[in-house]
Formats: C-alpha cells, structure tokens, sequence
C-alpha cells in the first residue's frame, strides 16, 4: 500500500468514535464515549505526523484512487494539505478534551460528541482532497454535521433563526462550488485537483476558467462569512462554546483554504482576484469596527473572525497565497484559545486593578507615531532585503506590512502622548520592532515553506496598483480615527456612532427581514 494513502486514515478513528457516541446519544454522563472520541482525536493527529514525515522524505504527491468507476476518495500530499492537517487534527483535539469537561453530565452528550466527531471527519477530507468530487461532497458533509451542532439547543429561538441564515448560505455556497468544480474538471479534462493547478499555471485565462473562478471565489466568501453575508455567524452564540470555538478557528477557514488550494485557477482570473480582495477589505475594516463596540466577549470575538475572514480574503484578493495559509494557521490557534478561554477571561479581566486615568495621545503624537511605525518598518525591510535581496519581496507583500504596521502605530501613539510614562514609550518601540520582524520573518519562512506548492505572487498591474492604494489608504485612515477617537469620544455625533457601529449599522437586521427571519414561525 502506498504511504501516500496514509492521511485517508485520519477521519476513520473520528468516525468511529461518533459511532460509539451515537449508539446512546440521549444519555447523561458518558465518560468513557467522551474519552474515547478524545483518543480517536488523537490518533488522527499522530497519523498526520506520520504524513508530514512522507511529505519530508518523499515529496509531495496524490496518492491513488480508492473507489470504483473513477469516482472515490485521493489524498493531496504537499506542504499546504500537511499544514491544514496539523492544524485540524491538533484543534479538533483540543476541543474534544474541553467538550469532555465543558459538556459532562449534559443530556444528549452522546449526540453532541458524535456530531462533532462527523464535523472533524468531514474537515480532514476536505483538507487533503486529491479530487473534485471529494471535495465537493466534504464541504456538503461539514455543512450538515455543523448544522445538527449549531441546533444542540433546537428550543432557543436565537440558535434557530441564526442557524436558517446559515443553512440558506451554505446551500448557495455549495451550489457554486458543485458548479464550479464541474466547470473546472470541463475545461481541464480532469478531477485532480494536482493536475488542474499544474495546467492552470502554464494556461492563460479564458471565459470558462474565469467562469469557474469566479463560483468558487464566490463559495469561499460565503463561507467566510463576508460582507454582507456575515450575519449568520455573529448570531450563532448560542451553540455551546466548543462548537465556537471549532467554527471560528476551522470551519470559517474553508474558504481561505479554498481559495489557497486553487492559487494557480485563481491567478488566471485576476478580475475574481479584485473582487475578492474588494470584499475581503471592506469585511476586515467593518467587521474591525463593530468588534470595538461589542459588550459580550463571544460576540466581540465572532466580528473578530468576520474582520480575521476580510483580511485573509484581501491576502488572497491581492495573490499572498503563503501568507494567507500562514493566517489560516495563526488564526485558528489565537481564535480557539480565545473562546476556549473567554470564562475566565471575563474573570481575570474584572479582577484587575484599575490603573486610573489613561494618557490620551494628541494629533501631533499620532502623526508622531505613524510616521515613527513606517520608518521602523522601512528599516526592517531594509535588513532583510539586504540578507534575502529586495527581490523576494513582491509590493503586495510590502503593502500589506504597511496595513499591519498601522495597527503598531496606533500602539506606538499611546506610548508618544504627552502624559505617557517613559516605560510605556519603551515598550510600544519594542512591540514595533518586534511586529515589523515578526511579519518579514513569519513571510520568508512561509513562502520557503510553500515554494514550488504555491505560485509566487505575479507583478502588479494598474488593478492591483489601484486596489493596494486604496487598501492602505482606507486602512490608514481608519487607524488613524481610532488612535484619535477618545480625543472625540465626548461628541454626540460620537456616541450616536458607537450605537449604530454596535449594531452593525442595522444590516443583519434588514438581511433577517428579507428572510423572514423576525418571525419564530420561520426561524422553526
């Protein structure tokens, strides 16, 4: 048997724990079938392991079919499906061990255990997908099993109505991925995925590529929970926290993941890539903003990974497929601690002492601090374009460090004002340095990681020009609002803001109202 069949052996310990969970899904307190899908778990990421050392000693490649009639299941080996293996396996585990204690002694524990075991199953096939078909029918089979998760609490009507929106989008989604794919496997005369990206990257872009980009391109955002189609995911609170927290460090990855799979399609369409990245930028700054006026920790945490989605939709929009395989990974560890944590969060945050007033940076130390983050970023990239040559480094990579950087400038201004103590000062120059390293060294190594995997980000045209002008431009001034907004937080027009940002600017609302989703009756 070839060991390139070895990640198809991942989901079949997880399918039989749900098995076992099934067989009594409405009992109470279940230890030993909690256990034991905590194991199954487990062993799937020590089969991943298993798969990385394949990768490194024998290189990557699509093992063979196991089916009948052309149609079966293939596995994809390369750095991006081992990566996304790691990382659900290790995840899924997690959260499996903090199910076990969160939902001991829960009625129909059983249940919850065996859906979520399906959910993870279903995410490691789609991951190491070696075919469309595979494909396909993975995205649908995570969408039902995180469907019977998200109703755990069928009587709340909040988990109803959020569920029904979720339930409508998925099915678009995956409308437009089967028909996508179809496209995809007419125009290449073939369903491995492996040979579609090798074709795509020799090929130039025709009416029926672009076609199939754009449907894809168009499932991933759904998925993603992008604007205005992110709703749903703001409102599905009332699942226990581990589905959460396997939703928003996992699932909603999908769609990057989609899109990074098919990088080579992609680039044949750079149109698709402009909407895309158009989408994705105008999600991360909405979603950014409504995460800043958020009372409830989940829910501050669910417009977080709408915000998080954007970005990774800009990164791919803007063809940094490596980075946006590195943010899926740094992503999903930092949202699933998050969550997993968010109770005890709530307790340590209201056991601090409060360190009385705050020192309010002025207009000039904004500026300051704007102008101190762009040339500590300059000299950095400076460093390593003279170890790695200016070369590696393509003006969508270096546009999106001066997005990041601007987030260090709003740190950097609080350091710069007028009553900041001197430690304060210090220690934003620090973060700064430290955040404009991080970013050049997590990039290099990313695309090392990725090379020959994933295609190198082209030189930009006009479009890709215009769209990171306006990126930074648009990211830069809302940095720089947000450094200066306590200056102005006593203004009425400021308070009036706050409510309509809290509520998203009433958008989900008029998306419920379409669909009838005020009404209990339709929600059921």
């Amino acid at each position: 048997m070839s060991l390139y069949l070895l990640p198809l052996a991942m989901p079949l310990p997880l399918l039989l724990a749900a098995a076992v969970a099934f067989a009594s899904p409405g009992s109470g307190r279940c230890p030993k079938r909690a256990g034991l899908a905590e194991a199954a778990a487990l062993v799937s990421f020590l089969i991943a392991l298993g798969g990385l050392a394949v990768l490194v000693t024998q290189g990557a490649r699509t093992s063979g079919l196991v089916g009948i009639a052309g149609i079966g299941l293939s596995s994809l080996l390369d750095a991006v499906s081992v990566t996304m293996l790691l990382l659900v396996s290790f995840i899924g585990w997690l959260v499996l061990r903090y199910a076990r204690t969160y939902l001991d002694g829960e009625a129909r524990q059983g249940a919850f255990t065996g859906w979520l075991c399906l959910t993870l199953a279903a995410v490691l096939f789609l991951v190491q997908a070696g075919n469309l078909v595979q494909l396909a029918a993975a995205w649908i089979g995570m969408s039902m099993a995180l469907r019977r998760l998200l109703l755990f609490y069928p009587e709340r009507l909040a988990a109803r109505r959020a569920e029904r929106k979720k339930r409508l989008f998925s099915r678009l989604g995956a409308a437009a991925l089967i028909v996508g794919a179809g496209l995809v496997a007419w125009a290449y005369g073939t369903d491995d995925i492996a040979t579609v990206n090798s074709i795509a990257r020799t090929s130039g872009e025709s009416a029926l590529t672009a076609v199939a980009a754009g449907l894809l391109a168009f499932a991933a955002l759904l998925k993603s929970a992008q604007f205005p189609t992110h709703g749903w995911l703001t409102e599905v609170m009332e699942a226990p926290t581990p589905v959460s927290a396997l939703l928003h460090a996992g699932i909603v990855n999908a769609g990057g993941f989609l899109l990074v799979r098919f990088a080579d399609l992609m680039l044949t369409a750079p149109g698709v890539l402009a909407a895309v990245a158009m989408v994705g930028g105008f999600t991360a700054l909405f979603g950014a903003l409504v995460m800043l006026t958020q009372p409830a920790v989940k829910t501050s945490l669910a417009w977080s990974t709408v915000a998080q989605m954007g970005f990774m939709m800009l990164e791919c929009g803007l063809a940094l497929f490596p980075l946006a395989l590195l943010h899926i990974v740094v992503h999903s560890f930092y949202k699933a601690h998050a969550f997993l944590a968010s109770g005890g969060a709530v307790e340590q945050v209201a056991a601090i002492r409060r360190p009385g007033p705050v020192a309010i940076p002025d207009g000039a130390a904004v500026g300051r601090a704007f102008v101190l983050a762009l040339l500590i970023y300059a000299a950095i990239g400076a460093v390593f374009g003279t170890a790695f040559g200016f070369g590696h480094k393509s003006p969508q990579s270096l546009a999106l460090g001066a997005i990041l950087i601007f987030g260090v400038a709003y740190l950097l201004a609080q350091g710069l004002a007028d009553a900041a103590p001197r430690v304060l000062t210090r220690k934003t120059a620090v973060y700064a340095i430290a955040a404009a390293v991080g970013y050049f060294t997590l990039q290099t190594a990313a695309e090392w990681l990725t090379r020959g995997i994933l295609p190198a980000t082209p030189a930009p045209g006009r479009l890709e020009w215009t769209l990171m002008v306006l990126a930074a431009l648009s990211f830069g001034a809302v940095a720089i609002a947000q450094a200066m907004l306590p200056l102005w937080s006593g203004h009425p027009a400021a308070a009036a803001l706050r409510v309509h940002l809290a509520n998203g600017f009433y958008l989900n609302a008029v998306l419920d109202r379409m669909l009838g989703g005020w009404s209990a009756r339709a929600a059921s």
